[in-house]
């Protein structure tokens, strides 16, 4: 499974990766806007956004990039590493 993550605490990129290798999905995680990020989303089976450090710019971006595409969003309130736990073993079926 494809996950990408918006937002978050640039210190916890790494935990985030690590943590969506434990439930063996692959991940890329962004918590600035960068440039060409519409196209560096790509085609993933899950979207994490953490509303609470995401600007809406970055919203707009995945938005229309994943536009037509069937892709699952999640907004989660809280850029902490057992809420994403939390969602990915909703999303995967893996227990905690």
């Amino acid at each position: 499974m494809s996950v990408v993550i918006l937002g978050g605490n640039e210190r916890m990129e790494r935990k985030y990766a690590d943590l969506c290798r434990e439930y063996d999905c692959d991940a890329k995680v962004f918590t600035k806007i960068q440039s060409g990020l519409r196209e560096r989303i790509g085609n993933p089976d899950l979207l994490v956004l953490f509303t609470d450090t995401l600007s809406h710019k970055m919203v707009r971006t995945a938005r229309s990039a994943l536009k037509g595409v069937d892709t699952d969003v999640v907004h989660a309130r809280t850029a902490s590493v057992s809420t994403l736990r939390r969602v990915l073993a909703e999303k995967t079926g893996m227990a905690q």
